[in-house]
């Protein structure tokens, strides 16, 4: 058997994969156009975020149990969500030049749009490799408007709980970071459990409810673009 793989299958699965992260990315870089972050960092984080993929693949077929699909969901949801956290982590929210309560959300999504350019890749590279060019178009376009708005709301939700707590007692920032970890894994569970019913009604809900989580998200990077040390919210 021959595991020769063209190499056009590979680049165009790359292509399809980070290009459409990289333009989520810069949508939301604009959101701290004022004091942006050094891009040497933002790009250390994205990286980052696509090497937690292959970490996590591993972790997810092992705690895998299809007689229980939904508590799976939940454990996958969960892996997912702290290695995205800590890709950020490790990579950019430890560093000095996270001085403000909007960098923990710029770096938690630039490190969630990082996991989904590689995971959009691995979607895309099947249907690549056979040919079927209407199947790669399809999977890009849901995989492109929903599944990276999923990891970007999820670990955005981290983001938030830090920026919030951004200048509180470290307590209190343990106590938000905590909430935004579960917040996370459960718009994460509850996004794979509704996608893959076929019920075309269902998924136009589903992505209907992840562009007004959109619409939120939005609404708290204004609020905490307010948020000074002299204002304790």
């Amino acid at each position: 058997m021959s595991f020769d793989i063209p190499s056009s299958v590979v680049f165009f699965s790359l292509i399809g994969g980070v290009v459409p992260a990289l333009i989520w990315l810069l949508f939301w870089l604009r959101e701290d156009r004022k004091r942006p972050e050094p891009r040497g960092l933002i790009m250390a984080t994205f990286l980052a975020g696509m090497i937690a993929v292959p970490l996590v693949i591993p972790l997810q077929q092992w705690v895998s149990d299809p007689t229980h699909q939904s508590f799976t969901f939940f454990l996958w949801a969960g892996i997912e969500e702290f290695f995205k956290f800590g890709a950020a982590w490790i990579v950019a929210l430890r560093q000095k030049e996270t001085n403000e309560p909007i960098d923990a959300i710029i770096y938690m999504m630039t490190a969630a749009l990082g996991f989904a350019a590689l995971e959009n890749t691995i979607f895309l590279f099947h249907p690549l490799q056979a040919g079927n060019i209407t199947e790669t178009l399809i999977t890009g376009d849901v995989r492109f408007i929903g599944a990276s708005l999923l990891h970007t709301i999820s670990s955005a939700a981290i983001g938030i709980s830090i920026g919030l707590s951004f200048y509180k007692d470290k307590m209190t920032e343990i106590a938000y970071v905590i909430g935004g970890i579960i917040t996370a894994i459960v718009l994460h569970t509850a996004f794979n459990l509704f996608i893959i019913k076929e019920s075309n009604g269902i998924t136009f809900a589903v992505f209907g409810f992840v562009w007004i989580a959109i619409v939120i998200l939005m609404l708290f990077f204004e609020k905490i673009k307010r948020i000074y040390p002299v204002n304790k919210i």
